[in-house]
């Protein structure tokens, strides 16, 4: 079974607490021996797979399949253009330089549920959602490159894995994908 997991803020991508605060997996009722494809960042939302497919993560997960991931990022400040042309093209992070990316304004801003708790607004400072689709994913990439621009992450969200999207689950909503929208997300991350 594919299951498609809305995640909040302050949610681990584990079913065991890790000693903080956070909650866990374990609290939204999915069905038994099912496991994260993957993870999210407690402070970061969004799409989540999960799996009781002991072979699945294998055909989604490895670097060499590139599989595209879509992030909404609430940024402080306003990106230049320039800003936006140096997370195409890739900017140095912890010493390496992450591979070219899509990276664009969001404009209009998206209609996604308030965060809980609430981001902090700085009156003064303007707030900007881009959106960043990766390849590649090392640990808080998007918020060391957004940082690497000048442009520090207020708020993160996975909207895609490959072609499949977030939809309309809630924040701590969950669905099993049906046959085709399994298919989608193993055509479109390289897993078929």
């Amino acid at each position: 079974m594919l299951l498609a997991f809305h995640k909040p803020y302050g949610v681990l991508s584990s079913f065991r607490p890790d000693g903080s605060a956070n909650r866990t997996l374990a609290e939204f009722g999915f069905p038994p021996n099912v496991y994260a494809i993957g993870r999210l960042d407690a402070d970061s939302e969004g799409l989540l797979l999960l799996t009781d497919e002991r072979e699945l993560p294998d055909k989604i997960l490895p670097p060499e399949r590139a599989h595209r991931r879509t992030y909404f990022v609430q940024v402080e400040g306003e990106p230049t253009v320039e800003a936006l042309a140096e997370l195409r093209k890739g900017v140095v992070v912890r010493g390496e330089r992450t591979r070219p990316c899509v990276a664009q304004v969001i404009e209009p801003r998206p209609d996604i549920p308030e965060r809980i708790p609430p981001i902090r607004v700085r009156k003064s400072i303007p707030d900007t959602w881009i959106s960043i689709t990766l390849t590649e994913g090392k640990n808080r990439q998007v918020r060391r490159m957004t940082a690497a621009i000048g442009h520090p992450t207020l708020r993160l969200m996975r909207f895609s894995i490959g072609e499949y999207t977030l939809g309309d689950l809630a924040p701590g909503q969950w669905k099993e994908l049906a046959k085709a929208e399994r298919e989608l997300v193993l055509m479109s991350t390289g897993g078929s």
